[in-house]
């Protein structure tokens, strides 16, 4: 049996696969202004069959959302930004260092920017979700670090949040260099413990007393 014939005699769940893996390479290569029709060519399908799985470009785009953004969110960082049981340095740490394994990969970061660059909700979306469950959680823990009012009680302030926004934009910089601007970018891990270093240094004064 030939390749041909085993497009062909994809099941329903091996085909939508393959669209979606298209469609991930597809995007992050030419952008959001990419057509339909030539995705399906470069898939080796017609459009018709593609729009059978996915009856608008919108859906399909929204599949990639789902498959490069939501489903590499891992629920146990939240765990670990808030493990009392370890120094706060070291989650904080494992936590940055994993993440940016995730997201600084050529599809993630250069599909975050084409959405931003589209005007699609992706970046809005995801920001807010990483704001809720990581943002606030790991001033909650600085808070507690540093002995001062629970957010419970205290709101967490802008420039707290500026702060969070200043060290997560720090790694994702690193991406746009290596994937955008096509500039090398050599042991992240150790860049990474660089910049949460500076920040922990310099976060005592911007906390709320």
């Amino acid at each position: 049996m030939n390749q041909k014939d085993l497009k062909r005699r994809m099941s329903p769940e091996v085909r939508e696969a393959e669209i979606v893996h298209g469609a991930v390479a597809f995007f992050a290569e030419l952008g959001f202004e990419g057509q339909t029709r030539e995705l399906a060519s470069r898939l080796g399908i017609t459009q018709p069959l593609l729009y059978r799985y996915f009856p608008t470009k919108d859906a399909l785009v929204e599949r990639v959302y789902q498959e490069v953004f939501m489903s590499r969110w891992n629920p146990f960082w939240e765990d670990l930004i808030k493990d009392r049981r370890r120094a706060l340095k070291d989650r904080l740490s494992e936590f940055y260092r994993d993440y940016s394994r995730v997201i600084l990969t050529y599809e993630w970061v250069r599909l975050f920017m084409f959405s931003g660059l589209k005007g699609l909700d992706f970046n809005t979306r995801y920001l807010d979700l990483l704001k809720q469950r990581v943002f606030e959680l790991i001033i909650r823990e600085l808070r507690h670090e540093y002995s001062r009012e629970a957010i419970e009680t205290a709101p967490v302030t802008q420039l707290e949040l500026e702060a969070i926004w200043g060290l997560h934009a720090a790694i994702f910089y690193l991406g746009v260099r290596k994937f955008i601007y096509k500039m090398a970018v050599d042991d992240i891990d150790r860049v990474v413990e660089m910049e949460l270093t500076v920040f922990m240094g310099g976060i005592s004064s911007t906390l709320r007393p």
